[in-house]
């Protein structure tokens, strides 16, 4: 398979773009490939077709695209001095990656069960990943005693609560009110 040049790059780029922003207002059922060719401004849903072989292949693509700029804005964030700080730090950077990215995340959560790739585990290891967290905040006396587990489902349920309803939510305000609700049921 050769390379794909920057043209062909650009274009790709420009078809997940226009695909995100459909999907995210017309729903997935009603995003076709002349849809997202209007929408991004191009004279022949060939172009697309040269690209992606089929609309399952795009939304792959898409769901993958979504999912590793999402993990990657809160990973930037992360890396506090403290387990209170750590968890602060990524309830604010999984809102503020919703605030930036509403379309991204609708579209996302519109697909997410159409997407022939998986997230690979990442709930399950966001999980892990968290219950670890609590657990060394309990260590270091930051926490109150609660099974860090059950806890961790709390608070990625709060977390995926927040993305379903992104599109209806004041997230200045739900940002806010999570980070409280957390530090509550923490111990904070």
């Amino acid at each position: 398979m050769r390379a794909k040049s920057v043209t062909e790059q650009a274009r790709r780029a420009q078809i997940v773009s226009a695909a995100i922003a459909t999907i995210a207002e017309l729903d997935y059922a009603e995003t076709s490939f002349k849809a997202i060719a209007a929408r991004a401004g191009l004279s022949s849903t060939g172009l697309i077709s040269y690209h992606f072989r089929n609309k399952q292949e795009l939304v792959d693509v898409v769901f993958a695209d979504v999912l590793e700029r999402f993990q990657s804005f809160v990973n930037a964030r992360m890396g506090q001095s403290s387990a209170r700080a750590e968890l602060e730090a990524f309830l604010r950077a999984n809102v503020a990656f919703i605030r930036e990215h509403r379309a991204d995340m609708l579209a996302f959560l519109r697909i997410r069960a159409h997407a022939a790739v998986t997230d690979g585990g990442i709930a399950d290891s966001d999980h892990v990943a968290l219950a670890a967290l609590l657990r060394q905040g309990q260590q270091a006396g930051e926490f109150r005693a609660f099974d860090p587990d059950v806890m961790a489902v709390f608070v990625l349920a709060m977390r995926n609560g927040v993305v379903q309803r992104s599109g209806a939510l004041d997230l200045d305000v739900c940002e806010q009110e999570l980070v409280a609700a957390v530090e509550l049921a923490t111990g904070g």
